[in-house]
């Protein structure tokens, strides 16, 4: 198969991200239908959730992320993973609310990302370590790469760095150091060690509060602001969403939001 998603989820003991893929996939399909969708996973899938997958990859070698809440520390596995010479990768807590965009760069990420009110987000508040430091402003939580010598590089860079996160971030960010293992910087010092073309039209919607121009920013965006959906339509705070949604929050994916997913394939 020459095209596909794949989304790495795992759950852990509050969330179900399994749950939050299976949501991501119904999103796909709605407008999609004949989209390659498979989830990599160590955890149950439903039997309920299965026919929207068009593979379930367990994840290869030891869990390395067994004994920690936030687990993204088989990320790199994703390349040897994929069935698909084309891979879009997801996070798992993101709806596709329109076709996606393919590129054909051998790594596409993105660079740019929106508020909920689609205003390009200018903020830097989670990005001082990128700044203070001259990393490549990416997000790896909607990117694309296909089979090639220079992805190859990249991933295996990326399993360097994860795999020995400390070391990397005292000489490639030492000021403003996250104290955290983090996709975003890791795959950001590879890019930057490699000095391979990324650049992309890709983009997403970002729901962390503060850059979302409030003027009392909570800890929780779902705290204050509403969500309303029916038919093809999702508004939040009365804004119609499009594009691709990183609602962040588990507390987004109701009930309700996932019966409404599974009646629009």
């Amino acid at each position: 198969m020459n095209n596909g998603i794949c989304v790495l989820a795992q759950n852990n003991n509050t969330t179900n991200y399994v749950e939050q893929a299976y949501a991501l996939a119904l999103s796909v399909l709605a407008h999609s239908p004949t989209t390659n969708i498979s989830i990599i996973t160590d955890d149950k899938v439903p039997t309920t959730y299965k026919d929207v997958f068009d593979q379930i990859i367990p994840i290869i070698g030891n869990d390395l992320a067994a004994h920690k809440d936030w687990k993204i520390d088989n990320r790199w596995k994703i390349f040897h993973l994929t069935p698909y010479e084309h891979t879009t990768v997801f996070d798992a807590d993101m709806l596709v609310l329109d076709p996606i965009i393919k590129t054909s760069n051998n790594l596409a990420f993105t660079s740019t990302v929106k508020s909920y009110r689609n205003e390009t987000v200018n903020s830097r508040f989670y990005r001082k370590t990128f700044d203070a430091n001259d990393l490549p402003n990416i997000y790896t939580g909607f990117y694309q790469f296909n089979k090639s010598d220079e992805s190859t590089a990249w991933f295996n860079l990326l399993e360097l760095i994860m795999q020995n996160w400390e070391m990397f971030y005292k000489i490639y960010t030492p000021l403003d150091m996250q104290k955290w293992n983090s996709v975003d910087v890791s795959a950001a010092i590879a890019l930057k060690i490699l000095g391979v073309d990324y650049t992309s039209n890709l983009s997403f919607t970002h729901m962390k509060p503060q850059v979302q121009h409030l003027s009392n920013v909570p800890n929780k965006w779902t705290d204050i602001l509403s969500v309303d959906f029916g038919n093809d339509k999702l508004y939040i705070n009365g804004f119609k969403q499009s594009g691709v949604l990183h609602y962040v929050e588990d507390n987004f994916l109701t009930l309700d939001m996932l019966m409404w997913l599974e009646e629009k394939v």
